[in-house]
C-alpha cells in the first residue's frame, strides 16, 4: 500500500503561519523534516514573519554582532545560534520568511541548483512588483541596483543593495531553513550585525524599491506560486498545523 506522500509527490503543502517566534518555527521545521524524511508527508512550505531576532549561521560568532548580546536582548531582539549555512542575519516584522521542507532527491535538485531555484523564485516575485533583481556570482541571495551576475570581490561589498537572504541546511536529502525577503522591513535593525559577513552592506525592501505599500501575506502568496511552479508542484494551501496530507 502506498504512503500518503507517494500519492502526492506533485503537491507543495503550504501554510501561512503569521507572526511566529523563531524557536517555535525551528521546532516545527524539525518535526516536518522528520516526517518528510520518513515519507509521511509531501514537500511543504512554511510562510511567516518573525518577531525581532538575530540568527547566527554555522560561519558566524559574536564577532558578527556590532551590538552586544545583552544590549540586543534588552532591546527585545532575540539571538539564536542555528545550523543553517551562512553568517549573521536579522529577521523581524515586515520581512517574509519562507521555510521549504523539500526532498531535493525527488525534485532532482542538487544543493546549488536548489538555492538557485529559490533565488529565481524570489526574482520572479520581485518582477511582479516591477522590481528588477539579480544575483552576485559567489554569493547567495538576491540584489537590486547593482551589476547582474557581478563576480564577488573579497575586497569590497557587491554593488547595489541586498533585498533577500538565503541560508539552508540539507539533511538526509531534505531541506530546512530557507529565505528572508524584505517587504516592509525596518532596515535599521541590520546595523546591529555584520550581515552575511559584509560590513556596511546596504539593504532595501519591496516598499522602498516599488514606492508603494506592500503586504507580507500577499507577497507570501506570490512567492508560493513561483516556488510551486519552479518545483513543478501543485500548490495546496492548508490550515493543518502539521501540514498533513
Amino acid at each position: 500500500m502506498s504512503s500518503p506522500a507517494e500519492n502526492s509527490l506533485d503537491q507543495l503543502q503550504t501554510r501561512w503561519f503569521g507572526t511566529t517566534e523563531y524557536g517555535a518555527a525551528l521546532e516545527l521545521q524539525r518535526s516536518i523534516l522528520d516526517r518528510r524524511k520518513s515519507n509521511e508527508i509531501s514537500d511543504s512550505l512554511l510562510l511567516l514573519e518573525h518577531p525581532h531576532v538575530v540568527t547566527l549561521g554555522r560561519r558566524a560568532d559574536d564577532s558578527h554582532l556590532v551590538t552586544a548580546r545583552d544590549e540586543l536582548q534588552n532591546a527585545g531582539v532575540a539571538i539564536f545560534e542555528t545550523d543553517r549555512g551562512g553568517e549573521a542575519t536579522y529577521h523581524g516584522p515586515g520581512q517574509l520568511i519562507g521555510y521549504p521542507i523539500i526532498d531535493v532527491r525527488v525534485a532532482k535538485l542538487g544543493p546549488v541548483t536548489y538555492v538557485r531555484m529559490l533565488e529565481q523564485s524570489i526574482i520572479e516575485t520581485l518582477n511582479e512588483y516591477g522590481i528588477d533583481a539579480h544575483l552576485v556570482e559567489g554569493e547567495t541571495g538576491v540584489w537590486v541596483d547593482g551589476v547582474p551576475d557581478e563576480k564577488r570581490d573579497p575586497e569590497r561589498n557587491p554593488q547595489g543593495k541586498k533585498i533577500a537572504a538565503i541560508g539552508v541546511r540539507i539533511s538526509g536529502g531534505v531541506t530546512m531553513h530557507g529565505f528572508a525577503l524584505n517587504v516592509s522591513t525596518d532596515l535599521s535593525y541590520f546595523r546591529h550585525i555584520i550581515p552575511c559577513g559584509m560590513p556596511d552592506l546596504p539593504f532595501t525592501s519591496i516598499e522602498l524599491e516599488s514606492g508603494e505599500p506592500a503586504e507580507v501575506q500577499q507577497t507570501a502568496g506570490l512567492i508560493a506560486e513561483k516556488l510551486a511552479a519552479n518545483l513543478e508542484r501543485h500548490l495546496v494551501w492548508t490550515e493543518s498545523p502539521e501540514l498533513s496530507v
